[in-house]
């Protein structure tokens, strides 16, 4: 089936709605769209078969409970075929003793990766194909971060993200450097002098704690 996927657009940006797609997955056809409603990271790879995306693979393929409670799915992605991806998953449970439970895109054409800004629509590699994104349930890019090809993402890190965007969303508040769920929260800046004046006898006019 020929994969219905955008031309490239615009660079993408926080807060604006990610990219719809439709491409063939390891789990059947996926659209962007499917996932609506729960919050989703969807994160790329270079190439099927290499050693730190299959380190990444299988703490992700462990983890995927946790990402569910927290009402997440996984997404991946790789320029590799599909055939390709179904053959570096069986080969992921045959010698790590896990199942990939979230669906891997094929993107030979590197479609998908132009369109969320992985790669230049000139690029004649994928080298650079390798990225996280976290998109909310309305569809909207919450958080990017890209990596280079030698030093694989965290997982806790992925969970941490999704907690505090999740937590932001809930309370309003903000999370400071290093938060964990839990943990104290702080209030937006002071917007005018009086507020300035009322949270600087608590400490500090723009860091105030808030509520956990």
């Amino acid at each position: 089936m020929e994969q219905q996927l955008p031309q490239q657009g615009p660079l993408i940006r926080i807060g604006l709605p990610a990219p719809e797609f439709r491409a063939r997955t390891t789990m059947g056809e996926r659209t962007l769209r499917d996932y609506r409603g729960r919050w989703l990271v969807f994160f790329s790879h270079p190439a099927d078969f290499t050693p730190v995306c299959t380190s990444e693979f299988v703490a992700l393929a462990r983890a995927a409970p946790r990402f569910a409670e927290m009402g997440c799915d996984l997404l991946a992605l790789s320029v590799d075929s599909l055939f390709a991806h179904l053959s570096w998953a069986l080969d992921i449970e045959r010698h790590f003793g896990v199942e990939i439970p979230f669906p891997i895109v094929e993107d030979p054409s590197m479609a998908v990766a132009a369109a969320y800004g992985m790669i230049a629509a000139d690029s004649p590699d994928s080298a650079t194909v390798r990225a996280s994104f976290v998109i909310d349930p309305k569809g909207i890019l919450r958080a990017m971060i890209w990596y280079p090809m030698t030093n694989g993402r965290s997982v806790e890190e992925m969970l941490r993200l999704v907690a505090a965007l999740q937590e932001t969303d809930h309370t309003g508040l903000s999370t400071p450097e290093g938060w964990q769920p839990g943990s104290a929260l702080v209030r937006p800046p002071a917007q005018t002098l009086a507020e300035a004046r009322q949270r600087a006898g608590e400490g500090s006019w723009y860091f105030t704690p808030g509520a956990p």
